[in-house]
């Protein structure tokens, strides 16, 4: 297992870059019908791998991406979470998509604050944004519990240009307020 990054603890999670371990809980991820509807739809393991690859290489070439959650009491991998922002995209993004095992358990805020606090505290952003499909009502709950509101609707770059998102967010200063 190979780390490039930080790691950061939470009470329940780690959260690290991704390693070759977390794949299968990836492609489970990705190919589950329910669990990738508003990431894009189910794909194949083959189809899951390329997409795995896009988060080590945000890392490699930005310094930052998606950390891989890890359920510190069992060592499975529960999603990701973290700072995303490619090409062309409408700010700077906390992102998330958990595997179905995590859901219903807090991880996904847990990660999120833990995820905010590094990228406000580490890459200095000044505010962060969530990328929410209208449907995607668990999402916003997330986004809700983490102090984002909805902006507005926005639109991805190519090749996601035909899809409307909600855009929701916070700024660092409101961030701040709500943590004190």
């Amino acid at each position: 297992m190979t780390h490039f990054g930080p790691t950061l603890e939470t009470d329940r999670l780690i959260l690290r870059p991704p390693c070759a371990e977390d794949f299968d809980g990836f492609a489970e991820l990705q190919g589950d019908a329910d669990a990738s509807r508003f990431i894009g739809g189910p794909v194949t393991r083959a189809e899951a791998w390329r997409r795995f690859l896009w988060q080590p290489g945000a890392w490699f070439v930005q310094g930052f991406g998606m950390f891989g959650v890890i359920e510190k009491d069992s060592g499975l991998w529960m999603g990701q979470i973290g700072p995303w922002k490619p090409e062309g995209w409408p700010g700077n993004e906390i992102g998330y998509a958990f595997h179905p095992r995590a859901w219903g358990k807090g991880y996904a805020t847990e990660a999120g604050v833990a995820a905010i606090d590094w990228a406000l505290d580490t890459l200095g952003w000044d505010d962060i944004i969530h990328c929410i499909d209208p449907g995607n009502v668990a999402s916003q709950n997330v986004a809700k519990r983490l102090g984002s509101t909805m902006k507005g609707q926005g639109k991805l770059p190519p090749p996601y240009q035909d899809m409307t998102m909600d855009i929701w967010g916070q700024s660092r200063e409101q961030w701040r307020r709500r943590r004190a």
